[in-house]
């Protein structure tokens, strides 16, 4: 199209006449121009409608339409109709008035749809074009005035106004054009000679042949025609009938005969042969007729299809040789057959529908096309009778499939549904669909219990949180709506919530011992379990649960009779001229127990004399068996053992005292003696295992002190061979060496061994010393006054003074062990250094490491109660003897060889009572004054001064008295063997 033909079209778009028509059926036309531009709107259908736009977009609108192309679309938004593609009358309808588009709105939730007409009117955009740009003719110079030529007609797919209204040609000198109106509305064009020809003066002649519409502006097309003035043939071909008529069956084979045409020329000759033609040139004829040039047969070439066409015009023309033509016209209509099937187009569906939808609801809607016609073109659907569907018919082959009955998903949870649709022809052509709906599931179920109440047995005694057995409940919902909880219902059972009886497992059922049962308590209960499954809203539904406790052998028979007492003792008293058989006693006992379990049987475990009683094994009654002689004991004494027939069995015991005597004082000093004897067994037996345990106590106490001793040579002897031998000289520094000048003290050397785990960032390591110590000094003065000071804690870190180099004590003052002493031949001051410590000293230190590696965190060090004299002494402080400072008065120091604590353990080794009074009179003897002794004199070793305090340095000490050892004390089996001697 060229761009002057769309200038001129552009005041026609703006022109365009809209209309609306609503009908009672729902249904809306409009009109529109072809060509308008995409976007255009055609017209509002929501306004037109009645409808909401909410409506539109909730309903999820849409244009439904059986066209190839979508040249409509819907603006939800808007509620408006815009051209979605450019629209070509032509190539959509061809020649075809009126000009229609055809479709449906569809709309959901509910179900509804609106049919649309849009007729598409015709625009001038199509300017007249002939088929053959050059037309020949042979005309003959003898041709007289007023013959005709029919020409080609020109082709305008416009139709209407628009279409081709008129012709022209020129030059017209000898010619003349003539239209002549057809039926179809068409227009025949002929050219008519007015003058006649002369082929010497002109031979070849050319005209132009113009087309014009009624468009406006007016387009055009042009045709040149060549004629070529030959010599006479002065009479044209004539057709028998001006026009020819025929019936042909759609789908007819190729070659099928339609009719056969007859034309006539008057001519003889060459002149007189005709020769026949179609000449249509707007459709398709030439490719579906065809007819022979030279008999005029007009046959079927294509395919001949009745719903792209009802009837054919098809013009035919016979020419002879001289250039003579007529024309003829051959209508052809098509009769339809049954050649198509029903198509089933689906509008709308769904595919999931709940199964509590209500009656009518619309599953799919649908629309059947038959392109035949009459009765060819009927159609009729159907649905299976046995299912809960119904199709119901809407409109002109528009079908809606509803429910019409209620569903179930439990019965059928899902359907296919086949829609069988079928025409009236003959044969009759059918063709289906098969719909798959889905049933989604609602809570309409219950949970159902596999038995209407249970009941289950356990025995007593089981332990808490058993499982008893279990309930099961099924639901024939599905997924969520089939997910079953079970939960106890609350009840009270002997004043007790269930809930402290039994717990059910809320997904498996499993119900669960909470305690212990016991059968002599409760023997059954009933309780009601609910099964809920998890729709929206829960339906549940609840059992009955029995619980039957079955009874164990757990309780032993209890004796009722004859009562066992502690304080008083009980007997029966038989006199000895009781005959076989007697009657003794009746041993009397009760089983909590229930059945076999409960049943007693009563035996004689022991007795005084077996052959003078018997036991009812059924009845528990105690009778002489033989005559009672005077051999027989007075006392006697029975043991019946009663037993359950439980499985293992319990049993009791009893003892049964009986008396056999006439009188009652000889049974009250037989009964009197035997409880003396019993007081004195019970007495021994404390005795015995009150030794037996001090015994194993001590007898621990020394493994474990050998022990650590053992364990603290291997780790020294270890550490020697780690050292290679080369280990560091410590000398050996008695404890309390005090300078005598008074200037320092000599502080001891301490060595610790520690030993610590890797994670040793988390462990606590102190040295501990004692934070408060008393200790005996010398007033500066000299007037000889003792005082006590305390020593306050020093701080773990600090720093280790020195010792005092300057060594101011003489040999006899000196500390040292309890073996050093000064020899005569020694000077004063001179002399060796004080002997290393004895093997007790030693054992003493090691048993105190000992106890220092077990403190863990802290380690302290005891030396019992010589801890005074492990302290840091100031210038002046006393000593274990009087060697250390002889002018001072030795008060209360005790001798650190008497007392050893051991650590670790509540044990204090001790001297002899005999060492101890000797060392009180010895301490006795040195209160009397310092006068009575040499200034130089210095405290005799422990082995002296047990001498005692009027012995001289020379004394024999085997001239003192030995002390007397001290009486054992007496034990309650002593005191009872005295107090039966005395007796007798």
């Amino acid at each position: 199209m060229s761009d002057r033909t769309i200038a001129r079209q552009v005041p026609l778009l703006l022109l365009f006449f809209l209309y609306v028509s609503s009908t009672a059926q729902g249904q809306v036309s409009y009109s529109i121009p072809e060509e308008m531009a995409k976007g255009s709107v055609v017209g509002n259908i929501a306004q037109d409608l009645g409808l909401d736009l909410k409506r539109l977009k909730s309903g999820k609108a849409r244009i439904y339409s059986n066209d190839k192309a979508d040249y409509i679309e819907l603006n939800k938004d808007r509620g408006l109709l815009i051209v979605k593609e450019r629209i070509d009358r032509e190539a959509l309808c061809g020649q075809t008035t009126p000009c229609a588009l055809h479709f449906q709105i569809i709309l959901e939730n509910p179900m509804e749809f609106y049919s649309v007409t849009v007729e598409v009117t015709d625009v001038n955009d199509n300017s007249p074009s002939f088929k053959k740009n050059e037309m020949k003719f042979k005309i003959s110079e003898s041709t007289v005035p007023g013959v005709k030529f029919i020409l080609e007609r020109a082709v305008d797919s416009d139709v209407g106004t628009n279409g081709v209204q008129t012709y022209s040609l020129k030059p017209n000198d000898n010619f003349a054009l003539k239209l002549q109106n057809q039926a179809d509305g068409g227009k025949t064009v002929e050219m008519i000679l007015q003058k006649p020809l002369d082929r010497e003066k002109e031979e070849h002649i050319t005209l132009i042949l113009t087309a014009v519409d009624g468009g406006d502006p007016t387009l055009t097309g042009t045709a040149e025609i060549h004629v070529t003035v030959q010599d006479a043939n002065d009479n044209a071909p004539a057709f028998t009938h001006a026009m020819y008529k025929a019936t042909i069956s759609e789908n007819s084979q190729k070659g099928t005969l339609v009719t056969t045409v007859s034309a006539s020329d008057a001519d003889y000759g060459s002149n007189g042969k005709i020769t026949y033609s179609i000449t249509n040139s707007v459709d398709n004829i030439h490719d579906l007729f065809e007819i022979n040039e030279v008999d005029g047969d007009l046959r079927v070439i294509g395919n001949i299809d009745y719903e792209e066409s009802h009837h054919y015009e098809i013009h035919v023309q016979a020419s002879d040789e001289g250039g003579l033509t007529d024309s003829t016209k051959v209508v052809v209509d098509v009769i339809d057959t049954n050649d198509n099937k029903p198509v089933i187009n689906i509008m709308s569906k769904l595919t999931t529908i709940a199964e509590d939808a209500k009656l009518g609801t619309v599953i799919t809607m649908i629309n059947i096309q038959d392109q035949d016609s009459a009765e060819n073109g009927k159609v009729h659907c159907s649905i299976d009778d046995h299912i809960p569907f119904t199709l119901k018919s809407t409109s002109n082959n528009f079908f809606s499939l509803v429910t019409d009955d209620s569903l179930d998903r439990e019965m059928n949870p899902s359907y296919n549904i086949t829609i069988a649709c079928s025409d009236e022809g003959s044969p009759s052509l059918s063709n289906s669909m098969t719909l798959s709906l889905q049933i989604s599931d609602v809570n309409d179920n219950a949970p159902v219990f596999e038995k209407s109440s249970y009941e289950a047995f356990i025995l007593e005694n089981n332990s808490p949180g058993l499982s008893i057995f279990t309930v099961k409940a099924n639901d024939a919902d599905w997924n969520q709506n089939a997910r079953v909880s079970y939960l106890l219902e609350e009840s009270v059972i002997n004043g007790v919530s269930v809930s402290g009886y039994v717990s059910v497992n809320a997904e498996s059922g499993v119900i669960h011992a909470v305690r212990s049962f016991d059968y002599e308590q409760i023997k059954s209960f009933t309780f009601r379990v609910r099964a809920q499954d998890g729709g929206s809203p829960p339906l549940s539904s609840n059992v009955s649960v029995k619980i039957i406790i079955q009874d164990q052998n757990d309780n032993a028979p209890q004796i009722l009779y004859p009562v066992q007492t502690s304080g008083s003792l009980v007997a029966e008293i038989v006199p000895r001229s009781a005959d076989v058989g007697y009657l003794v006693t009746k041993v009397v006992a009760v089983d909590v127990d229930s059945g076999q379990n409960a049943w007693l049987s009563y035996k004689l475990q022991k007795a005084t004399d077996r052959a003078l009683f018997e036991v009812g094994p059924q009845n528990g009654e105690v009778r002489t068996i033989r005559p009672i002689s005077d051999k027989d004991a007075v006392k006697q004494k029975l043991t019946v053992i009663v037993e359950d027939n439980g499985q293992p069995s319990r049993s009791a015991t009893v003892n049964v005292n009986v008396a056999l005597a006439d009188s009652f004082p000889e049974i009250l000093s037989e009964f009197n003696e035997a409880k003396q004897d019993r007081e004195f067994n019970d007495s021994l037996t404390f005795y015995l295992i009150l030794a037996l345990a001090v015994v194993s106590f001590l007898f621990i106490v020394s493994v474990i002190a050998i022990l650590s001793v053992k364990c603290y040579r291997w780790r020294r002897e270890r550490m020697y061979y780690k050292s290679n031998g080369h280990l560091p000289v410590i000398p050996y520094y008695p404890p309390l060496y005090a300078d005598a000048g008074g200037t320092e003290t000599l502080k001891h050397v301490y060595n610790y061994e520690v030993c610590r785990t890797t994670d040793s960032r988390r462990s606590d390591f102190k040295y501990g010393r004692p934070c408060t110590q008393s200790i005996i000094s010398l007033d500066t003065s000299g007037t000889q006054t003792l005082t006590q000071k305390s020593l306050l804690c020093e701080d773990a870190d600090d720093q280790q003074k020195p010792p005092n180099p300057d060594w101011r004590f003489n040999q006899n003052q000196r500390p040292g062990p309890s073996g050093a002493a000064a020899t005569p031949d020694m000077a004063v001051g001179t002399g060796p250094w004080p002997q290393p410590p004895t093997e007790a000293e030693q054992l003493q230190a090691l048993m105190a490491a000992a106890n220092e590696k077990r403190e863990g965190n802290h380690m302290q060090i005891f030396l019992g109660k010589v801890s005074e004299a492990t302290n840091t002494l100031t210038p002046g402080t006393m000593g274990l003897s009087t060697r250390y400072s002889p002018q001072f008065t030795l008060q209360h120091v005790p001798d650190y060889r008497q007392n050893v604590y051991i650590p670790g353990s509540t044990a204090t080794l001790t001297s002899n009572p005999q060492q101890q009074q000797q060392q009180q009179q010895m301490q006795q003897q040195m209160q009397m004054g310092p006068q009575q002794m040499g200034p130089q004199q210095a405290l005799p070793p422990p082995q002296a001064a047990a001498a005692g305090p009027g012995a001289g340095p020379g004394a024999d000490p085997g001239a003192m008295g030995q002390p007397e050892a001290p009486k054992a004390a007496q034990t309650p089996a002593s005191k009872k063997k005295s107090t039966k001697k005395e007796k007798k």
